[in-house]
């Protein structure tokens, strides 16, 4: 039976309904804390924004103040003034690294390449040795004809001196060949002929003797003993030739083609000597020509052999960096602008405030496909107080191609001017 009354029943649904109130109102500050937080963060994000636009504002304009303050003006080659606006890069301390922009007129093209030397040589020993002693370092100043190393010399001094008793071997032969037999060989080959002839003289005798006494009667002389006396008087006829001919080349001397081949021995013997000098020269190391060392490839104690394809097989890098090229590539939709004798500028990107004159040296013969392109070379010359100070091997350059020919205008290469300094 149920025993709820109405009261009781009203008290339980009102608390009901409090508890319910409690909850929505709990919710809906939870909801509006939410989206508080979202309307913040989204206006931080837009002040961020807003400061990040400011700032790359303010850096693009002062580039392009600067930009605008840095005009300057120099001189072609033609005489003409050209003003020169420098790039990106600028700063209120010196002059921007770039090349000079000027009108249509005066330049044909402007390319970038890599500084190279026109003649680079790679100095390696004649012969092959261990490096007892070396002289240089990278960057070093030698002349032509300086001392840059040393080999052992143990071998080759060696055989020089074998070479050397070869030729006096050689030598002496020839001489006993050219002077002929002394006046005693002489006698003692007329002696010997004459003793021979004598025994012939009386062997022939007792033969002849025995030859009679076996026509009377063949058991009056043995056979035996016969025979004998035959060969002795035969042998002894031959023997008197023999000494004969020995008289006579004794008594004529040797005959020409023994000369002959003498002194061919002696001419061996002698390129044997300059060769074994030649190989001792070349352990002593020198300069072939005057320049800097761009790279040393061995130490003391490498074996260095010139033929070899593993270890060492050079002692350095050596070029004059005072005759200098550029290497470029024109694209073949350029090249047309492009001729020998051409009259260009040249700066470097890491002295841009100094500008050397050149011309265009040679167009190869070969184009590169992949690159689409003609590799050229521009000759500058820098001066000798200059050399491998401000332009290096494989430093970036950039080529200014004026519309110029140096048959039209003589053009000093070698020189550098300064660009004028800027206000």
């Amino acid at each position: 039976m149920d025993t709820t009354t109405p009261a009781s029943l009203s008290r339980s649904q009102g608390e009901g309904s409090e508890t319910n109130a409690a909850l929505s109102d709990r919710v809906r500050s939870l909801r509006l804390s939410g989206q508080n937080m979202q309307r913040r963060s989204s206006a931080m994000l837009a002040w961020i924004l807003v400061v990040i636009l400011a700032v790359a504002t303010s850096v693009l304009g002062f580039r392009e103040f600067d930009r605008a303050g840095r005009v300057t003006e120099i001189v072609a080659p033609d005489g003409a003034s050209v003003e020169v606006i420098t790039t990106e890069g600028a700063t209120s301390d010196g002059p921007a690294p770039a090349a000079p922009v000027a009108d249509s007129g005066k330049i044909a093209l402007e390319s970038k390449g890599y500084l190279i030397p026109a003649h680079q040589i790679l100095v390696s020993p004649k012969v092959s040795g261990m490096v007892i002693k070396l002289f240089i370092e990278e960057g070093m100043r030698v002349e032509k004809g300086q001392v840059l190393g040393e080999l052992e010399k143990v071998d080759y001094e060696s055989d020089l001196r074998r070479s050397r008793a070869t030729v006096m071997l050689a030598k002496a032969r020839l001489d006993l060949m050219r002077a002929g037999s002394r006046e005693e060989e002489r006698d003692q080959a007329l002696a010997e002929l004459a003793e021979a002839e004598r025994q012939v003289l009386q062997l022939k005798q007792e033969y002849e003797r025995n030859v009679a006494l076996r026509a009377k009667d063949k058991s009056l002389v043995v056979d035996s003993l016969f025979e004998e006396q035959h060969s002795q008087y035969e042998a002894m006829i031959q023997k008197v030739k023999r000494l004969a001919f020995r008289r006579d080349q004794v008594m004529n001397g040797n005959r020409k083609e023994e000369i002959q081949a003498a002194a061919a021995e002696v001419e061996q013997a002698e390129a044997d000597l300059s060769k074994a000098e030649w190989r001792l020269s070349n352990c002593t190391i020198r300069a072939p020509i005057s320049g800097t060392v761009l790279k040393k490839n061995a130490e003391e104690g490498n074996i260095v052999n010139p033929v070899a394809f593993n270890g060492s097989f050079s002692l350095c890098d050596l070029a004059d960096l005072s005759d200098l090229e550029v290497d470029l590539s024109i694209q073949e939709r350029d090249v047309s602008k492009v001729y020998p004798r051409q009259v260009c500028q040249i700066r470097s990107e890491a002295y841009p405030d100094r500008v050397y004159e050149g011309i265009v040296d040679r167009l190869m013969p070969i184009a590169d496909r992949a690159k689409g392109a003609i590799p050229v070379r521009v000759k500058v010359k820098v001066a000798k107080s200059e050399e491998g100070v401000f332009l290096k091997p494989d430093m970036s350059a950039v080529v200014t191609f004026l519309n110029q020919r140096v048959d039209d205008q003589p053009v000093k290469t070698g020189q550098s001017a300064e660009k004028p300094d800027t206000p």
